[in-house]
């Protein structure tokens, strides 16, 4: 990634700034990320600002699912659920190891409904993926799968097959594609204002004024970054810029994770809650057991950082309780939290948050163009579209916006080490050509395991190294996912990270220090439990 304060450029501009760019992309979420690549693979020069973190909002806190969404076809969205099973069966095929096959087990109990209906509708999502994946099992084979479920009344079960991944390490991963394809991408530079032509409010957008994002006494300078056509790609925080486009519902979905002892499946479970009937899930991921997800509306202020509150965490724990009512779960085996806003567009006043769709649309005026709504799975289709409007301001731009792959395909490296085939191919599916770079600068000991993960040691060296890690909580909830998934975000080993970390960060002692004490006070209060 660019640190663009480090390089300056003529008359003190940062160079990545100095130039004059084809596409600038303001967002770097999922969506930002996909433009962003999808240009630059088609010879478009390009840039990415992001104002704070690479997927820092929605596309760090998702529901790690890739996936078609059986409630879209439920409720009648055949297209949106065609494309999804389809994004779905192209990112399992082009990134293994970040992107992986994840089976769900969803029991049916004696007097419930719906078996045949449920039934139908995976027949058609198996049949827009070209296989079939569903079946009905008894019993005795579905407590195999997920031994302590409520046992009463168990008639046995459907299992069907969707994908998990980590969506942080994704948008990751698609912006190092971007690169290679010679784009830009930088972290917490904040897009002020758009340039348009005449300085009129109705002037064709000529690019943005932007500034460094960071409070470590960078100046307040603004600077100038022309762009033939700007796309706003800021998800939930979109409008701010232009104050148009449709008008978007912002949905907090909340999420708990517990260790993988405390509930253990080999499937996820899928489960109604008793409550309501919104279905909840709870399935393994990274060495935890993540459970999600909350739907509803987000009305504390966008600029905020998003947090569980705690009728959600009741009502989370309540879904557990009566689906495993033997494991006796309480707060105290909960390890961590975390809460995302989904930038959803608005239907009708009055709707249930549940039943809004997570369709995308584009829109454009002279100059930009925007991207509203979306979902993690079709983020290549939402950026076709979007680059499809985008070729109206780029006459000389003919290349054909067909779905290529993802990833361009990389071999596994090569390494003179002995290791685990699941880490090699966890570490080819994140980093792709640069996992052979992270095998050569790990250390001898650094390719074990932190306990409780899935995660090596070695992981954290490579992301301070070599991913703009600005601060540390870049570094422990994005880079890495060692704050989710270990006790009090990994404060118990913080005198190891910082061995690792501190000398590949060039941080002094009392950076490293405010860096420390400032992500353990954010952890406590976004995510943990709420007091």
């Amino acid at each position: 990634m660019s640190d663009p304060w480090k390089h300056g450029g003529r008359a003190g501009v940062p160079a990545v700034f100095a130039r004059e760019w084809d596409v600038l992309v303001i967002g770097g979420g999922i969506s930002g990320a996909g433009v962003l690549l999808e240009a630059a693979r088609r010879g478009l020069r390009a840039l990415l600002v992001e104002q704070r973190d690479f997927g820092w909002g929605t596309s760090s806190r998702s529901s790690k699912l890739v996936h078609g969404g059986l409630r879209y076809l439920k409720d009648g969205h055949l297209r949106l659920t065609r494309e999804s099973v389809r994004e779905r069966e192209a990112l399992l095929r082009d990134a293994p190891g970040l992107v992986e096959p994840q089976g769900f087990a969803f029991p049916h109990y004696a007097g419930a409904r719906g078996r045949r209906g449920f039934l139908a509708g995976l027949a058609i999502y198996d049949g827009f993926a070209g296989r079939r994946r569903r079946h009905w099992i008894g019993p005795e084979a579905f407590l195999m799968l997920a031994p302590n479920v409520r046992r009463e009344g168990l008639r046995g079960g459907i299992v069907y097959g969707d994908a998990r991944t980590d969506d942080a390490r994704l948008v990751l991963r698609v912006l190092r594609e971007a690169q290679s394809h010679g784009a830009e991408a930088v972290n917490y530079v904040a897009a002020r204002s758009l340039m348009r032509e005449g300085g009129r409010d109705d002037g064709r957008v000529g690019g943005a004024i932007v500034q460094c994002a960071l409070d470590d006494g960078l100046h307040e300078v603004l600077y100038e970054v022309r762009a033939r056509v700007v796309v706003d790609a800021t998800g939930a925080w979109s409008g701010p810029l232009h104050g148009k486009g449709p008008r978007l519902r912002p949905l907090r979905g909340s999420h708990l994770l517990l260790p993988a002892w405390r509930l253990p499946l080999a499937q996820a479970v899928s489960l109604m809650h008793p409550q309501d009937g919104r279905p909840v899930f709870a399935y393994p991921w990274e060495g935890a057991t993540l459970v999600g997800t909350t739907d509803l509306d987000h009305g504390e202020p966008m600029a905020a950082e998003a947090r569980i509150t705690r009728p959600e965490v009741d009502y989370l724990l309540a879904a557990l309780r009566a689906q495993f009512p033997a494991l006796g779960l309480t707060e105290a085996d909960v390890l961590a939290t975390f809460a995302g806003v989904r930038p959803v567009i608005a239907g009708h006043d009055g709707a249930a948050p549940s039943s809004e769709g997570r369709e995308h649309a584009v829109w454009s005026e002279p100059g930009l163009v925007a991207i509203a709504g979306g979902k993690l799975t079709t983020f290549r289709r939402t950026a076709l579209d979007a680059l499809r409007l985008a070729r109206r301001e780029l006459p000389d731009w003919m290349d054909p916006l067909d779905a290529r792959p993802v990833f361009v395909p990389i071999p596994l490296p090569h390494t003179p080490r002995k290791l685990p085939p699941s880490l090699l191919r966890r570490l080819h599916g994140r980093l792709g050509a640069h996992a052979a770079a992270l095998l050569e600068g790990a250390r001898a000991d650094e390719l074990a395991l932190i306990p409780g993960t899935e995660t090596a040691w070695a992981e954290l060296r490579w992301a301070a190294r070599a991913e703009a890690v600005h601060r540390l909580d870049d570094l422990l909830l994005r880079r890495t996912r060692i704050g989710l998934l270990l006790r009090g975000g990994g404060e118990a080993h913080m005198a190891r990270i910082r061995a690792v970390c501190q000398p590949e960060l060039g941080w002094t002692d009392a950076r490293w220090e405010r860096e420390q004490a400032a992500y353990l006070a954010l952890w406590k209060s976004h995510y943990s439990l709420p007091a």
